[in-house]
């Protein structure tokens, strides 16, 4: 079965200071699953204070699937990568990276790295599309479900959006 590489990125605003922010996304653990669209189940195993095992255990419709992560941890650059041990997306990699932009804001620079297998090969139209999918799947998750949960663990309020003021015409 033929393989395409699809390759994909976003930035997702953060109301909180990076560092707060580096340290919640990579406190990884069993109460991680919910982030998930279907109940999930992780658990942890870690292999040294920059690496661990993520296996989560998903039940969508009615059936069972187990996925293992490699993560590995770059402190220093607020960085960490999630490579897919096994499962649909196996040796697909994701890229996280938390940037400063103020004292009190970051954003969340993700890159996709996703490795599909298709029944054809698949032309480089149909390749951009898939990325497009992946990336608004993935930055939708993180816009709905995982970027108010951190602002709200960490208590922050997302900003207020200032309203443009009109000026009447006379």
């Amino acid at each position: 079965m033929p393989i395409s590489s699809l390759r994909y990125r976003f930035r997702q605003p953060l109301n909180v200071p990076a560092a707060a922010a580096f340290t919640w996304c990579t406190d990884f653990g069993p109460g991680d699953g919910r982030f998930f669209s279907v109940r999930t189940e992780r658990t942890v195993r870690r292999l040294t204070d920059d690496t661990m095992i993520l296996t989560d255990t998903t039940y969508p419709e009615g059936g069972r699937r187990r996925i293992s992560r490699l993560v590995r941890i770059d402190a220093g650059q607020l960085a960490w990568t999630n490579t897919h041990l096994d499962g649909p997306f196996q040796n697909s990699q994701y890229w996280y990276r938390i940037v400063r932009t103020g004292p009190r804001t970051c954003y969340l620079d993700f890159r996709g790295f996703r490795l599909i297998s298709t029944p054809r090969p698949i032309s480089e139209a149909e390749r951009s599309q898939r990325a497009e999918e992946e990336r608004r799947g993935d930055a939708g998750m993180w816009r709905k479900h995982i970027a108010p949960a951190l602002e709200r663990d960490l208590g922050s309020r997302p900003a207020r959006r200032r309203r443009a003021r009109r000026r009447s015409s006379r």
